[in-house]
């Protein structure tokens, strides 16, 4: 391993976004639809896959994801490991492996296949948790709408006026 990969900032950054990926995993801070719940935490995956490598991402994504619903709600936990850690290394592979001289697009190209993984893969996992394709098309809009709402906001935060990914890079360096 080299000296770049475990520093101390980037394990901070990564638990920081973690403990905010398990608190927009719960109820509280949840939209209530028919059902379940459309949670947040999708804008904290996709701005941390965006920001950190992929090792990180899957950490902040599918690890964050597995402890939310293992805190709150354990029936999906695996499924949000496997769906959120894809989705998350796959951005993050995107923005840092892939076209590195073009950030925006890149970024936009990794999250649309981001969000295709998280409510395909959400869609089948619901399938077999709950032992009923009809849960699952049921959830489908809503889950399609709250991972094509985390993208927005989170490229937004990242490409916008905020622009996170300035101020990261320039506290921390290009990942």
């Amino acid at each position: 391993m080299n000296e770049k990969k475990f520093r101390t900032k980037d394990l901070t950054v990564t638990a920081l976004l973690m403990a905010l990926n398990i608190i927009m995993s719960t109820s509280v801070l949840s939209i209530p639809v028919p059902g379940g719940h459309m949670y947040l935490n999708d804008v904290v995956i996709v701005t941390a896959a965006i920001l950190l490598e992929p090792f990180y991402a899957f950490l902040v994504g599918g690890v964050g994801a597995f402890i939310g619903d293992m805190l709150f709600y354990p029936a999906p936990m695996f499924v949000s490991l496997a769906v959120h850690g894809l989705q998350a290394v796959v951005i993050s592979l995107f923005v840092h492996r892939f076209m590195k001289e073009k950030p925006f697009p890149t970024s936009l190209i990794g999250s649309v296949i981001g969000w295709v993984i998280t409510f395909t893969g959400y869609s089948l996992g619901r399938a077999y948790v709950y032992s009923t394709p009809a849960y699952a098309v049921a959830k489908l809009p809503f889950q399609i709408l709250q991972t094509a709402v985390g993208t927005a906001v989170a490229l937004f935060l990242c490409w916008g006026p905020p622009k996170l990914v300035k101020l990261y890079q320039k506290e921390f360096g290009k990942a």
